[in-house]
């Protein structure tokens, strides 16, 4: 199937070309990253997170939504290579302070620009990037108020961003070419197993360049480089008004999440 780069550009509020160079690449994973949030609603509303490129532009273009990883780097890795661009498909195990190894559930793209390899991610969420990175373990980048760097970890390829309190392990990952029914396998786990995070909590994640929107329950997070601030919005209503004000994501009054209270499972 064709996706229109059109509808596309009018979604995330491009206005540039796409010829296939680092300039392009970065502009639409700044744009994407920005305007279309990560969320993971239909999994909570009992909806199931269809992979085939038809459904996937219906959701995250034509009807307004977000969506996780699966669906989010799905979509940038068609415009990408619709584009021009030599486009891989990988995975990672997310780490984000865990010491358990955890299994290979993020979608992740390695592209080839200018002679270059750069990882685009734009499936990540809130402390994920707005910018592609160069595959060079050690190179520090900067994007807008964050920081980024890739790291060797015993054979791996790590993602950091930089906390006030030093380098955060992101997730790890290796260049070894993923399929659809790898994603597939791995987006029933995340959106079906009674444990999963994504089965359990509401997540509503939307980076920027100099502030960071998580939605978690119906805690509102505004993180910024020097700090953060939290809201704990009162009820139900006041989350479908802050879905669709902070977030852009408009459901009919009345909608209902069900979500799990308390900590996430471990």
């Amino acid at each position: 199937m064709a996706i229109d780069l059109k509808a596309y550009a009018e979604r995330i509020d491009y206005r540039g070309d796409f010829a296939p160079t680092l300039d392009t690449l970065r502009a639409v994973h700044l744009a994407h990253a920005t305007h279309i949030p990560f969320e993971n609603l239909d999994v909570l509303l009992g909806r199931p997170i269809r992979l085939d490129l038809e459904s996937i532009i219906a959701k995250l273009i034509h009807a307004g939504r977000g969506g996780y990883c699966f669906e989010q780097n799905a979509l940038l890795a068609v415009v990408l290579e619709t584009a021009g661009f030599r486009v891989k498909r990988l995975a990672a195990r997310v780490r984000m302070g865990a010491a358990e190894v955890r299994p290979r559930s993020h979608m992740l793209l390695l592209i080839e620009a200018e002679g270059e390899r750069w990882l685009a991610d734009a499936g990540f969420g809130g402390e994920g990037l707005l910018l592609p990175v160069a595959l060079k373990p050690g190179q520090v980048e900067r994007h807008f108020d964050w920081q980024y760097r890739v790291v060797m970890d015993d054979g791996l390829n790590v993602l950091q961003s930089l906390r006030p309190e030093g380098w955060f392990d992101l997730y790890s990952f290796t260049l070894e070419q993923q399929y659809p029914v790898d994603y597939e396998v791995s987006n029933h786990f995340t959106s079906t197993f009674p444990q999963s995070p994504f089965v359990t909590r509401l997540v509503v994640q939307r980076p920027g360049e100099n502030v960071r929107l998580t939605l978690v329950n119906r805690q509102l997070t505004e993180r910024r480089c020097d700090g953060s601030s939290e809201t704990t919005l009162p009820d139900d209503e006041a989350l479908l008004e802050t879905l669709a004000e902070r977030f852009g994501l408009r459901f009919p009054a009345g909608t209902r999440f069900p979500y799990r209270e308390g900590p996430p499972p471990g």
